[in-house]
């Protein structure tokens, strides 16, 4: 079985050093090629084009940045779909509509091979120790088959979401709502603590020590409190496209989510200001300035 990986972003690059420590050759493709060249040494296979990887793999893993880019990828004659052996998988990470999902599972069948939505949640560290959490749904005989190489790519759980391909998605979409509003919440208080005079390192101290004792509160007040902006580990820019699909798939149900769309504001106000190149944490910066 020959595996595949496109899109060596900041997130992309860990996974494929990660499948790469467990498997050799890793085919890897990335539209700026100079990104690709530094995994030879660790056993990888750069190929020139979308088309001349699929066309050798039965498994491809792809994480783009948004759902342009996986169409673009994926669809057309030089796509993974026209290209990849006949009951070969492609695994899709990245960040997406579930609409879009559905589309290319149906896409994928037409040319005989299989879509598998697998979403994931990790920051880079994070997928560099291993901790990434994997959101799956789709063909229920192909997850099993892809399990070991999930496991391989950095897995600390692998959580599937049932048969339809948009299903993961849902998920995906979901949970970084609740990181993006926990994030804004987060560099407001901060913002609240320090204008008042108290010690807002031991305030955050108490908290992530006791009913805020979780991951998300503890790594994004570090980064909020310490202004560790860049390099950014998900781009605020990224944060806003995240935002945007969010509050598309609430209108797209009908579901009201009018937190949301002050969080789409003040990220909009973020990147406006300059600071789309940051890490999403940055919007602290944006509240300090509008206080």
């Amino acid at each position: 079985m020959k595996t595949g990986f496109i899109g060596l972003g900041n997130l992309g690059i860990v996974i494929a050093e990660n499948l790469l420590a467990a498997q050799q050759p890793l085919y890897v493709y990335n539209r700026t090629a100079a990104k690709a060249q530094g995994l030879i040494a660790q056993g990888a296979i750069v190929c020139t084009s979308v088309q001349e990887l699929a066309a050798q793999c039965d498994i491809v893993f792809s994480i783009v940045s948004d759902d342009a880019a996986l169409n673009h990828i994926t669809q057309g004659p030089d796509g993974i779909a026209a290209h990849l052996k006949p009951g070969g998988i492609h695994i899709a990470m990245s960040t997406i509509l579930p609409d879009t999902a559905i589309a290319l599972e149906a896409l994928h069948r037409q040319h005989g091979s299989i879509y598998l939505a697998a979403p994931l949640m990790a920051r880079p560290e994070a997928a560099r120790e291993r901790k990434i959490n994997f959101l799956v749904s789709g063909n229920q005989e192909a997850i099993q088959q892809v399990r070991p190489l999930l496991e391989q790519a950095g897995a600390a759980g692998i959580w599937e979401f049932g048969d339809t391909a948009g299903a993961a998605n849902v998920a995906k979409l979901s949970s970084n709502y609740l990181i993006l509003t926990a994030m804004e919440a987060l560099a407001e208080g901060i913002n609240l603590a320090r204008r008042s005079g108290i010690d807002a390192d031991l305030w955050m101290k108490m908290l992530t020590s006791t009913i805020f004792n979780a991951p998300v509160y503890a790594s994004y007040s570090q980064l909020i409190l310490k202004e560790a902006f860049q390099p950014a580990g998900f781009s605020l820019k990224l944060g806003l496209k995240d935002m945007n699909l969010v509050l598309q798939q609430a209108a797209n149900v009908q579901a009201v989510m009018p937190v949301g769309t002050q969080v789409q504001q003040l990220l909009q106000e973020s990147v406006a200001g300059g600071l789309g190149d940051h890490d999403v944490t940055a919007v602290a910066r944006t509240i300090g300035a509008l206080s």
